[in-house]
């Protein structure tokens, strides 16, 4: 008895046992279930909750308008119009072959059209809408609209795209176009701002304040019901317009060099000498931005990207051309600063000379006879210079070359800018991998040889030579006006005061000035040489010469090859127009105005144009009477902030 009872005491604890570990679990599993669900319903709510609201809403981006560009007097470059576009919003589709059926035949859409929105579909989320069209005309948005009762999911709207005013302007104001995969590389601020119909800036100055004229993207929400379709608006954020610049640009001018240029491949550069303001920045022939905007047809970018004359590269800041004889005023500025001549010298030119058994030539066969340095700024005298480049050398030219602004970029932010080339010892070293030979400065010496300039870059050097030598920052959007205080004064001051600079050191700090010369009466000179070009017989611009002193301008021409001119074409005359287009040579022409106070600089390059005085200097001696016709009006402008 003893020992059955012993035996189911022991079955009883282990049951016992069993059943305490059971129920441990049960609480356990009880405990955390119960734990769980109050995480769920407590810590974790929100991110819940926001995963519901995903399935319940939708959201619809969409771009806001981008920030209007206008002239110095307001007069609008890149704008905003209304447009009507189609939207069609996949999942609010029972049927998608069916609809592109039915607008295949409503908006005469191709095969290859169809095929092109199939991979969008395929590519995106079914909510997302996509754009069968962005530009429809009145009559196929009345057609959709009549007939829009029987398109399941697409939407007609009226939107906003960008549209440009003034063609002249295609290469400073660049253009918009879609979206690619390489500005969402390089361009951060468009990563939650891929809405359906966005364009971003794609050169100029569309590209250089893109971030801040693309303004806010704007917001559409929709509550949707299990199928996805839409159950009502919720709430809608319209965004926020880009911001609004105003630019140094003169329209007038800038439409007037324009008509001066048409039928020539070339650029025309105008810049405030004291201010830097860029009043025109012309590259021609131009193009059609607004061809851009919604996509470029094909025929028209075959048109562009074959075209002789390039007119999708911007000249004026892109294009590199040997100076020519217009380098000659940093040649001889440099020769004057290092001491190296007299500007009384006289030598003589025969017509050529010969270094190392190799013949250099002037351009004028027989010669100039007798010259000092006024007069070989004067003449373009190449034989006066062959020998101040032999005794300057080319790495003290290059240094001032650098100082007065060639061999770097001009304007910040421009892509499209090239810094072109400043060449001496340690470049061509680098660069070429060989040593530096003298005849190779002797080319320097004249603008030829390894030079290469942008047209922006002469006019800056132009600029700093007619301010008297003063550093300037060229810009091309308009701001305050609190760091030029006092340059009007400085302005008269420096003609009144100049036997004695140091009483506008004070005003030249306060203006953040920095001088560009030892001996500034070595700037005086070069410019009163300039004079002679343009207003003295047998001046190279002579016959470009304005004679109301209120006009009167100093400028350089220059003529830069673009090869090499044989022994039996110098000895056959063969003339420049009697050449195939591409082996003339190039036209230049530098300037400033007015002579007695000036207050702009110039520069003007006409490719394969031939010689500067024929090609270049009439140009701008139109451009110059245009603008000093307007200058009071300019002044009025910025001084009352008013539109004129």
């Amino acid at each position: 008895m003893i020992s059955y009872r012993s035996g189911g005491e022991n079955k009883i604890r282990l049951l016992g046992r069993r059943m305490f570990m059971i129920s441990a679990a049960k609480a356990v599993v009880v405990v955390g279930i119960l734990g769980r669900l109050i995480s769920l319903q407590i810590n974790e709510s929100k991110k819940y909750k926001t995963l519901s609201d995903k399935n319940r809403f939708r959201e619809w981006k969409f771009a806001p308008p981008r920030g209007t560009i206008k002239d110095f007097f307001g007069k609008e470059i890149a704008s905003n119009k209304q447009v009507y576009q189609l939207h069609v919003i996949p999942e609010n589709t029972e049927n998608i072959n069916g609809l592109f059926f039915r607008l295949k035949t409503i908006l005469n859409l191709s095969d290859k059209d169809i095929f092109r929105l199939r991979r969008k579909i395929a590519s995106q989320k079914p909510w997302d809408p996509i754009i069968v069209s962005d530009n429809l005309t009145w009559s196929e948005f009345s057609r959709i609209n009549l007939f829009l009762h029987e398109l399941q999911g697409v939407e007609p709207i009226v939107s906003v795209a960008r549209v440009y005013h003034e063609n002249s302007a295609s290469h400073v104001i660049g253009y918009v176009s879609k979206i690619s995969k390489q500005d969402l590389k390089n361009k951060n601020y468009l990563t939650n701002m891929n809405a359906a119909g966005m364009r971003v800036g794609k050169t100029g100055l569309e590209n250089k304040l893109d971030s801040e004229v693309i303004g806010s993207i704007g917001y559409k929400r929709y509550e949707v019901n299990a199928f996805g379709k839409r159950i009502k608006e919720i709430s809608i954020d319209q965004g926020t317009a880009g911001k609004a610049f105003n630019t140094t640009l003169d329209l007038e001018v800038q439409s007037y060099a324009q008509k001066l240029l048409e039928g020539r491949a070339g650029s025309v550069c105008v810049m405030d000498i004291y201010r830097g303001d860029i009043i025109a920045m012309v590259s021609s022939p131009n193009f059609d931005p607004n061809k851009f905007v919604h996509g470029i047809e094909k025929d028209d970018w075959k048109e562009l990207i074959n075209h002789r004359d390039k007119p999708l590269v911007n000249k004026a800041i892109s294009g590199l051309y040997p100076p020519g004889s217009t380098i000659k005023t940093i040649v001889a500025i440099s020769a004057l600063e290092n001491d190296v001549i007299n500007p009384k010298k006289v030598h003589q030119c025969t017509g050529f000379i010969e270094l190392y058994g190799e013949k250099f030539h002037c351009w004028k066969k027989k010669g100039h006879g007798f010259v000092n340095l006024r007069t070989a700024i004067k003449e373009s005298c190449d034989v006066y210079f062959y020998e101040v480049a032999r005794r300057l050398g080319v790495d003290r030219l290059s240094e001032t070359a650098k100082k007065f602004g060639l061999g770097k970029e001009v304007l910040e932010g421009f892509i499209e800018e090239k810094k072109g080339v400043v060449p001496n010892t340690k470049w061509k070293k680098k660069v070429i991998g060989k040593n530096w030979y003298l005849g190779e400065t002797l080319h320097s010496g004249i603008g030829q040889g390894y030079w290469q300039s942008t047209p922006m870059q002469l006019c800056l050097m132009t600029a700093q030579i007619a301010n008297g030598g003063y550093q300037i920052k060229p810009r091309i959007i308009s701001t305050k006006e609190e760091s030029f205080e006092g340059l009007e004064d400085f302005i008269k001051d420096k003609e009144t005061f100049k036997e004695d600079l140091s009483i506008l050191d004070s005003v030249v700090s306060k203006l953040k000035y920095k001088k560009l010369f030892r001996n500034q009466e070595n700037i005086h000179f070069v410019k009163e040489a300039l004079f002679g070009a343009t207003n003295e017989p047998r001046g190279t611009s002579y016959r470009s010469r304005l004679t109301d002193k209120k006009f009167i301008f100093a400028g350089k021409t220059g003529t830069s090859q673009v090869r090499r001119f044989t022994e039996f074409q110098r000895e056959k005359e063969i003339k420049n127009e009697d050449l195939p287009y591409e082996q003339r040579d190039h036209a230049l022409f530098i300037a400033f105005a007015p002579y007695h106070d000036p207050r702009y600089a110039i520069s003007i390059v006409i490719e394969h144009g031939g010689t500067g005085s024929g090609s270049a200097a009439p140009i701008a001696k139109k451009i110059i009477k245009k603008l000093m016709e307007k200058h009071p009006i300019r002044e009025l402008q910025r001084t009352k902030g008013e539109s004129v």
